[in-house]
This record gives structure tokens, sequence and C-alpha cells, in this order.
């Protein structure tokens, strides 16, 4: 099979995470390497009030990663993702070859040089003295 690289975003439960982030953070990353996996880049995207209760939980953490994996044993990850306590829930998607560099450099937040856009001349806008007193004129005859 082909491996890819995939983008991975985890809703942990945030009770557990506020007791040990590194731990449960870290877990997301070695079960990862288990299936065969090699992590890019792991990081917190977001901690907030959850849309609806799922199970006990009203808050969440998302956490963001970025790893390459054989496609064949992504059933393996979904499989694991399931059976850990500190998973939520997951979404795992296949990233556009062409944007692999660019969205790593962006997660791990470096830049990546490209070319700024030319910046145009802005018009101005120029209201010429005979029109503007037509204007006020108009405006003093409507009343």
């Amino acid at each position: 099979m082909a491996e890819r690289v995939y983008e991975g975003m985890f809703l942990l439960d945030s009770n557990r995470y506020a007791r040990d982030p590194s731990v449960v953070s870290g877990r997301i990353g070695e079960f990862i390497e288990k299936c065969g996996g090699k992590l890019e880049v792991s990081r917190l995207w977001s901690e907030q009030k959850l849309a609806y209760q799922m199970g006990r939980s009203r808050k969440g953490v998302y956490w963001l990663t970025y790893f390459t994996m054989d496609s064949g044993r992504l059933t393996e990850l979904n499989r694991a993702a399931k059976l850990n306590g500190d998973i939520i829930r997951h979404l795992v998607v296949t990233l556009e070859p062409r944007l692999v560099e660019t969205i790593i450099a962006h997660a791990k937040g470096e830049a990546k040089d490209e070319p700024a856009p030319e910046a145009k001349p802005e018009a101005k806008a120029e209201v010429s003295e005979p029109a503007a007193a037509e204007t006020t004129e108009t405006a003093a005859a409507t009343k």
C-alpha cells in the first residue's frame, strides 16, 4: 500500500487532559507510532465547550496531528483511537500531496518564503468642485 500524509483531529476528554496534559497528548503520538506511523507535528488546537454533551464531557480539547502512515494500517489506527479512553472522537483525513509541505510548516509555526502579492495602486475617487456644487444645489432645491 502507499504511504500518505494524514491530518488527525482528536477530541480529548478535558478532565483527563487537565490532570496531566503531557501524558494524554503523548499517548496520541505513541499509538500512532504503534500503528506504524511517523508523527510529523502534534499540537494543541483548542479547548472549548462542546456543542452538546458527549458522555459525561461538556468541554473538550482538540488535538491536531499530522503523520505519515501506510494507508493499509489506517483501520488499525481508527480501532486504537476508539479503544483509547482519553479520546472522545477523532477524524483522520488524507492531505493533498501538493499542500503537505505548506500545511506542516504552518502547523510547526515556520514561515514559508513565498513572494508577496504585488500591491496595486489604489485609485482615488476625486470629486470635482463643480460636481460638488451641483450636488449641494440639488439637495437645497429638493428641501
